[in-house]
């Protein structure tokens, strides 16, 4: 078992970047009278208003200046002097805290359709050009949408024999194309950083799937454009300030400048998959459905039932599924190579394991992952430990609802925070410990009643949909990684569990090698 300092030092979050930017003259003036304005309003709101339990909200700002650098962390900080359901104030927005696994779970699903609305933030209007299922708030249309992306991806993962081999065969491909770059870039003794090679592997999984073709790791437009979807990332997770301060973008200032950067760069990643959508609408065959695009157009675009949807939530979806599919995955594989190399003795006995069951004459497969309980419960370790997603994109109350004794009103926005589910010692012994050990029973099976307390793509409605796919394609990644290489650290440097703060995440400055073991395999 190894201890560590949970509280992961992290690269500054949007809010307090944007805030601590170059000031200008104007924005100055501008703060002052609406200092002065909201000072007036924040007066007249106490008096008229029933507060949740919370800290003080100072008039303007609210309570963006105490979030810090892991907001996550604070969040957990204030739910014990507050308890576990508080209020805080982000601008012009109320926000109540949800924390620990008692609460949360009570809320996303025994009250699911409670909370699963979207706020109606001006940066989720700026997704997909409005018709992202994942930023979109609910509805009978967004239960429509939901479906239709949930069919289809069981469709083409785990549906028939046929689909779910050639799925598995194209993480394989993408596996053992990841191990010869791994080696490449090892080579005479060097350390790299796999952040972009892991999110092109895990991009051109989806892109598989979604548009019938990859991507090759020198593609530099493909790669370029993969860098920027990060950026995304750090906007919509860390929380933008025009969503709480909208005035922003009325005179010009660093915060609105920083917001069209974000809008510019969602578009020309959205932009890319309405090419390639429009591509196989050219070529449509209803006879033959070639991938995940040719699956939704048929369903939206060629429909005859009046649900609401058009051809732009058939982009939208794509666009969701994509952009989803490659966050998570990448980052995932990222902090497992890392704790890999982190944890050497842990490493060998994964080694170990898989020599054992797999042997050194062919890849590890699917099949094989009911033999493997340590490699599973590393990976759901590392999913408790670091939290990568450590709070859910924001939620909004469909009407009023009561949580711990305590009322909320219809459209309030919700913070989900997961990391507290993930870190609750009521819930987990020893948090603070990384310890895979703790996911298996006396017989050395995988605990499944335990995984199932692991929580990283949410719960209830708003549950990531494609949680299955990413668990296998996590796992098929991890395994062939671990059969063909070993990863190292540079020598005498521990390596840092610092990471960037956004929708997930990120480790920095990240340097391993990777050493080839044995014979290096290809998939079939």
């Amino acid at each position: 078992m190894a201890q560590m300092d949970t509280e992961f030092g992290v690269k500054g979050s949007s809010i307090i970047r944007e805030w601590s930017g170059q000031v200008q003259p104007a924005l100055v003036a501008s703060f002052v009278f609406l200092f002065c304005l909201e000072a007036c309003l924040w007066v007249r709101n106490l008096r008229l208003k029933r507060r949740l339990p919370g800290p003080f909200a100072w008039p303007v700002v609210g309570n963006a200046m105490q979030l810090g650098q892991m907001p996550h962390i604070t969040f957990a900080k204030l739910a014990k002097k507050y308890g576990n359901v508080y209020q805080i104030r982000l601008g012009c927005r109320d926000v109540v805290v949800l924390n620990g696994d008692r609460v949360i779970r009570e809320a996303l699903i025994q009250h699911s359709t409670e909370f699963a609305g979207r706020p109606n933030f001006v940066s989720f209007q700026a997704v997909s050009g409005g018709k992202s299922m994942t930023f979109s708030n609910y509805s009978k249309q967004w239960k429509m949408h939901r479906k239709i992306a949930q069919s289809t991806i069981r469709a083409f993962s785990s549906a028939n024999s046929q689909t779910k081999k050639a799925f598995e065969q194209q993480i394989v491909a993408e596996a053992t194309e990841l191990v010869k770059i791994f080696l490449k870039l090892s080579a005479h003794g060097q350390h790299f950083n796999p952040a972009h090679e892991l999110t092109v592997a895990a991009a051109n999984v989806m892109c598989a799937l979604c548009f019938g073709k990859r991507y090759g790791h020198e593609d530099v437009e493909f790669r370029a454009l993969l860098e920027k979807v990060d950026k995304f990332g750090e906007t919509v997770g860390a929380g933008s300030l025009v969503d709480v301060m909208p005035w922003l973008q009325s005179f010009p200032n660093p915060v609105r400048s920083m917001f069209k950067n974000f809008k510019d760069l969602n578009q020309e990643f959205f932009g890319f998959i309405q090419n390639k959508v429009q591509e196989h609408r050219e070529t449509f065959d209803p006879e033959l459905t070639r991938d995940m695009s040719d699956a939704i157009i048929g369903v939206i675009d060629k429909a005859d039932s009046d649900n609401g949807l058009t051809r732009g939530h058939t982009d939208g979806t794509v666009s969701d599924l994509i952009g989803a599919g490659l966050d998570t995955i990448s980052t995932a594989l990222h902090w497992i190579v890392l704790l890999l190399a982190k944890h050497p003795e842990m490493q060998t006995k994964l080694h170990e394991l898989i020599d054992k069951v797999v042997g050194r004459n062919r890849l590890p497969s699917v099949e094989d992952r009911s033999s493997l309980a340590y490699l599973d419960a590393f990976t759901y370790e590392t999913m408790r430990f670091t939290s990568f997603v450590p709070v859910t994109i924001p939620h909004s109350t469909t009407s009023v609802v009561t949580i711990d004794g305590l009322h909320i009103p219809k459209d309030t926005v919700v913070f989900i925070n997961q990391w507290s589910v993930n870190h609750d010692p009521l819930k987990w012994k020893d948090p603070h410990i990384f310890d895979p050990s703790r996911f298996l029973d006396e017989e050395g099976s995988l605990d499944k009643d335990l995984t199932n307390n692991v929580m990283i793509f949410s719960a209830g409605k708003r549950r990531c949909i494609g949680d299955q796919i990413a668990k296998v394609e996590i796992f098929l990644f991890f395994a062939i990684l671990l059969h063909q290489c070993s990863f190292e650290k540079c020598a005498n440097e521990d390596l840092s569990l610092n990471c960037s703060y956004g929708l997930t995440l990120k480790p920095l400055h990240c340097k391993i090698a990777a050493k080839l073991r044995g014979e290096l395999l290809e998939g079939e």
